[in-house]
C-alpha cells in the first residue's frame, strides 16, 4: 500500500480509498468491538462513543497508512521488550517486598491482638488480687480465731489422740525396738485417758468413743505378748542352748512389754511364768545332772581310815599306781581360796582331766558355776517378772533350783562322807563361806538355805574326821607301856640306853595337822567349832606324850622328850597367826617351857 503523504489528514486517507486486499476498518472494529449501537436521541453524550470523522480529520498518520502506522518499531519493541524485562524482574522484588510488608501487617495484627488480650488480663488479674488480699485477710481472721481455739483445746485433743502408726504396730507388726517403743506410746496415751475420765467433772464423748478401740488394740497387744514369749520359753528347750542368752537378748530386753501383760491379765501372766519355772527347772536340773557326772569323773585322793593321824604311814598298804598324798599338810591347797578366777572347770576339761585333786577342786567347781547360774536366774526374776512380789519370786527361784540344790548336797556328801581329808572338808567350809559373802555382795538372798545347807554338811563331818583323828590317837596311846621295860638293872641299863629323845613321828604329823588347820582359821569366828575340835585333839596329843613318857626310866630323858616334842610343835605353828594361833602356840610353848632342861 502507498504510504500517505506527509500532513495528509486522516479524513483524506479515508477518501482515498483502501487497497482491494485489506478488510474494511469498520468491519475489523465492529468484529472486536461488536456492531455499534445508534444513539438515542435522549441519551447524553458519553466518553466512550467513538471518535466523530471531524475529530479523526485532526489525526496526523506522519503519511502512513493505518497498517502501516499501527504495526510496531522494531527499536521501539526492543526497548519495549527491555523495559518489560526489567519491569518483570523488579515486580518480582516488588511482590517480595509486598509479601514482606503483609506478613508485617499480619505479626502487627497479632501483637496487637495480644497486648489487648494481655491488657484484658491485666485488668481481670488486679480483680483477682483484691480478691485474694479480701481472701487473706479473711484467712487470718480465721487463723487468729483457730489459734485461739487450738490453745484452748490442743491439749485436750492431744490427750485423746492415739496416733494410727501406734495402732497398726502393735496389730500388725513384729515384737522388736521399735514395737515396744509403740507400746509404751500407747500405754502412755492410755493412761492420760484414764486419767481424763476418773476426773469427776469429766463428761467427754471423744473419751468415752475410745475405750472400745483401746480394749482392743490392748487385747491385740496382749495376744502378741504372749505368743512372743510362749516362742521363746521354747526356744530354751533346744538342745545346746544358752539360756542367758535368749533371757538377755529376748527376755530382758522386752521385759516392759511382759509387765504390760501381767496388768492387762495377771491369771495369763501367772500361767506364762508358771510355764517358764518349769522350763528352766528342767534346763538346770538336766545341765547341772551332767555336769556332776562330769565333775565326779575327776581323779579325787583317796583318804580314808588307814590315813587316821596315830597310824604309821609307812605301814599303809597302797596299791600299786596310786599317787602319794600328804593328808595333815596344807601346801599349796589354799591357791584355791585366794584364786581371781571366777571361772568353773568346763565339763569337757573336767571329763579329760588325768591329773590328782583333793575334793575341794570338784566342791568348788560345781558350786561355783551353781552360784553364778544362781545369781544370774534370780537377777532375771526380779528384773523381768515385775509385777511379783518378794515371797513369789523367792518361791519360783526355789522351784527352779530345788533339784540343783540337791544335786549339789548329794556331789557335797558323796565327796565327804566317806573322807578322812579334814583339811579338804575345811577348806570347803572356807569356800562356802566365801560363796556367802559374794551372794551378799550380789545382794542374792535366794541360796541362803543352800549355804547353810552345805554348813550343816561340812562341820559335822569336820568334827567326825576330828574325833577318828582323836580316837586313833587315844588307841595309839592305850597300846603303849605305862612303865620302863624290864625290872633288873641290867634291863634298865640297856632299855634307858636304847630308848631315844626325839620327837615321836606323830608330833610331826600333829604339828603339821594343826598348822594346818590354824592357817585355814586364821580369821574364824568364835561361833565355829575348830577351838572345840582343836583342843579335843590337843588332849589327846597331850595324853599321848605324857604316856609315852611313862616308857622312859630316866627322868632326865623323860623330860628331854616331852621338850623336844613340845618344841618341835611350836617351832611348826610359830608363823601362824590368828587369835586361835596364838592360844595354842601359848599353849604349847608353856609345856615347852615347862620340861625345858639343858642341852
Amino acid at each position: 500500500m502507498a504510504r500517505v503523504p506527509k500532513g495528509a489528514t486522516l479524513r483524506q486517507s479515508l477518501t482515498n480509498g483502501v487497497a482491494p486486499d485489506v478488510r474494511d476498518p469498520e468491519h475489523v472494529l465492529e468484529g472486536l468491538l461488536g456492531p455499534v449501537r445508534p444513539k438515542r436521541v435522549d441519551e447524553p453524550a458519553s466518553d466512550d462513543d467513538p471518535v466523530t470523522p471531524e475529530l479523526a480529520q485532526d489525526i496526523d498518520f506522519d503519511g502512513l497508512s493505518l497498517e502501516e502506522y499501527a504495526k510496531p518499531d522494531v527499536a521501539t519493541v526492543q526497548r519495549n521488550d527491555a523495559q518489560a524485562h526489567d519491569f518483570e524482574e523488579e515486580k518480582q522484588q516488588f511482590e517480595g517486598l509486598h509479601r514482606d510488608i503483609a506478613n508485617c501487617d499480619q505479626l502487627l495484627l497479632s501483637v496487637e491482638t495480644y497486648l489487648t488480650s494481655f491488657k484484658a488480663d491485666l485488668a481481670a488479674v488486679a480483680q483477682e488480687i483484691e480478691t485474694l488480699q479480701n481472701w487473706s485477710a479473711n484467712l487470718n481472721t480465721k487463723l487468729d480465731n483457730r489459734k485461739v481455739v487450738e490453745k484452748v483445746l490442743g491439749p485436750e485433743v492431744e490427750a485423746l489422740i492415739i496416733p494410727p502408726a501406734v495402732i497398726k504396730k502393735l496389730v500388725e507388726g513384729n515384737v522388736d525396738d521399735v514395737w515396744v517403743k509403740a507400746l509404751a506410746e500407747f500405754e502412755r496415751r492410755t493412761k492420760l485417758i484414764d486419767k481424763k475420765l476418773s476426773q469427776p467433772d469429766s463428761s467427754s464423748a471423744a473419751a468415752e468413743s475410745l475405750r472400745p478401740l483401746i480394749e482392743n488394740v490392748s487385747d491385740k497387744a496382749v495376744e502378741r505378748i504372749r505368743d512372743y514369749v510362749v516362742a521363746q520359753i521354747k526356744a530354751l528347750r533346744s538342745p545346746n542352748i544358752n539360756a542367758q542368752i535368749i533371757q538377755q537378748k529376748s527376755f530382758l530386753r522386752y521385759c516392759n512389754v511382759f509387765a504390760f501383760l501381767a496388768t492387762r491379765q495377771p491369771q495369763l501372766a501367772d500361767e506364762i511364768s508358771q510355764a517358764y519355772v518349769n522350763t528352766m527347772r528342767w534346763y538346770y536340773t538336766a545341765n547341772f545332772a551332767r555336769y556332776r557326772v562330769s565333775l565326779e569323773k575327776m581323779h579325787v585322793h583317796v583318804i580314808d581310815q588307814t590315813d587316821a593321824i596315830a597310824l604309821d604311814p609307812t605301814k599303809r598298804v597302797v596299791k600299786a599306781g596310786t599317787p602319794t598324798h600328804n593328808t595333815f599338810s596344807v601346801g599349796r591347797r589354799t591357791d584355791v581360796l585366794k584364786t581371781s578366777s571366777d571361772s568353773a572347770v568346763p565339763a569337757h576339761l573336767a571329763e579329760d582331766d588325768k591329773s590328782m585333786h583333793y575334793l575341794e577342786i570338784p566342791f568348788r567347781a560345781f558350786n561355783l558355776a551353781l552360784i553364778d547360774n544362781a545369781s544370774t536366774e534370780y537377777a532375771f526374776l526380779t528384773e523381768f517378772f515385775t509385777k511379783h512380789t518378794f515371797h513369789t519370786t523367792r518361791a519360783h527361784f526355789n522351784s527352779i533350783f530345788q533339784p540343783v540344790f540337791d544335786l549339789g548336797l548329794a556331789l557335797t556328801k558323796s565327796l565327804t562322807e566317806q573322807s578322812l581329808d579334814a583339811l579338804g572338808i575345811l577348806i570347803c567350809v572356807r569356800l562356802n563361806q566365801h560363796f556367802a559373802f559374794e551372794l551378799q555382795r550380789r545382794k542374792i538372798p535366794a541360796l541362803e538355805g543352800y549355804i547353810n545347807g552345805t554348813n550343816m554338811l561340812l562341820w559335822p563331818r569336820f568334827q567326825q574326821v576330828i574325833d577318828i583323828h582323836c580316837d586313833s590317837i587315844r588307841k595309839f596311846t592305850a597300846s603303849l607301856p605305862t612303865k620302863p621295860a624290864g625290872s633288873s638293872a641290867l634291863s634298865l641299863t640297856t632299855s634307858t640306853t636304847s630308848q631315844s629323845t626325839a620327837p615321836h613321828p606323830l608330833t610331826q604329823r600333829f604339828a603339821n595337822f594343826v598348822h594346818a588347820i590354824l592357817v585355814l582359821s586364821s580369821e574364824a569366828g568364835d561361833d565355829e567349832p575348830i577351838g572345840s575340835s582343836l583342843r579335843r585333839l590337843r588332849k589327846e596329843y597331850e595324853a599321848f606324850l605324857v604316856r609315852s613318857s611313862k616308857g622312859v626310866a630316866e627322868a632326865r630323858k623323860r623330860e628331854k622328850l616331852l621338850y623336844n616334842n613340845y618344841s618341835l610343835v611350836s617351832t611348826i605353828l610359830a608363823d601362824t597367826e590368828g587369835k586361835m594361833a596364838e592360844e595354842v602356840k601359848g599353849r604349847f610353848e608353856g609345856l615347852r617351857e615347862d620340861f625345858g632342861v639343858d642341852s
